[in-house]
């Protein structure tokens, strides 16, 4: 289950996960928290909040279906305002209550550089405080690292230190300190960190990390999700969105990613 921003033209957000995890003939029960007409990078965007009201009682229809229990995993993703949050953590605990260990996944999307924050910071505060406790994984890039922790990440020692703060037992982070001409993911689990790293490819369009976090979900491990984002990115670069269909034979069949531990 994917709770997160849907756009009805590109592939950020849930509509950047969907149709990844679909491709590699996953299911995928998907809950908007926000409708967009695209990305609010572009110049024109109309939005509007799916109430958290109304999150909560599909939540209640598909309990009283019964499909509730069939899932695996969810990532809780976009949240436009506290009362989300709560839904998320509502559904989250319903879900451990009847599901078989699903895995929990919190990516945390408040901001990034050089913007800041652009949920308001009482969103900002309800998603660390409510629901990052509750995640198994979380998958923040190094804006949110640094804004989660509290503490400044300049090299991979000070994101490790940053991580270990958060008290999660996995955490990713996507975009890390690893110079500027290389992107891609420092992973920590179990206090074993490694990095997988990527060439930063410019102008690549939005969602490549919303794919990356929607394979993580998925339990596609890392090396092989990077690969597939990796290939993707390098696939729709200059164009105005990812290239999920045209480029599938692509990413689909990308290697994995080696990683390299870091001490």
């Amino acid at each position: 289950m994917i709770l997160s921003s849907f756009v009805t033209i590109g592939h950020v957000g849930l509509s950047a996960g969907q149709p990844v995890c679909q491709r590699l003939g996953m299911d995928v029960t998907a809950v908007p928290t926000v409708i967009l007409s695209n990305h609010p990078g572009w110049p024109h965007v109309a939005r509007a909040p799916v109430a958290a009201e109304q999150i909560v009682a599909m939540v209640e229809a598909l309990s009283s279906n019964g499909w509730l229990a069939d899932h695996q995993a969810v990532l809780v993703g976009y949240m436009p305002t506290i009362e989300h949050v709560d839904a998320a953590a509502a559904l989250v605990k319903r879900i451990r209550a009847v599901a078989d260990k699903p895995c929990i996944v919190v990516d945390p999307i408040l901001g990034d550089w050089p913007q800041g924050l652009y949920v308001s910071e009482d969103v900002a505060h309800a998603v660390r405080d409510r629901l990052v406790p509750l995640a198994d994984t979380v998958t923040p890039n190094l804006f949110e690292l640094e804004w989660l922790s509290q503490r400044k990440c300049r090299t991979v020692d000070d994101a490790k230190r940053a991580v270990q703060a958060l008290g999660v037992q996995t955490v990713h982070v996507t975009s890390p300190p690893l110079g500027s001409e290389k992107t891609g993911v420092l992973s920590l689990s179990d206090g074993d960190i490694h990095a997988y790293c990527t060439p930063r490819y410019p102008d690549v369009p939005h969602g490549v990390g919303d794919v990356f976090v929607a394979l993580i979900a998925a339990d596609v491990p890392v090396g092989q999700a990077l690969g597939h984002v990796h290939a993707l990115a390098r696939s729709s670069q200059g164009q105005e969105h990812l290239n999920i269909v045209g480029a599938s034979a692509d990413w689909v069949s990308a290697p994995a990613i080696a990683a390299s531990r870091k001490d």
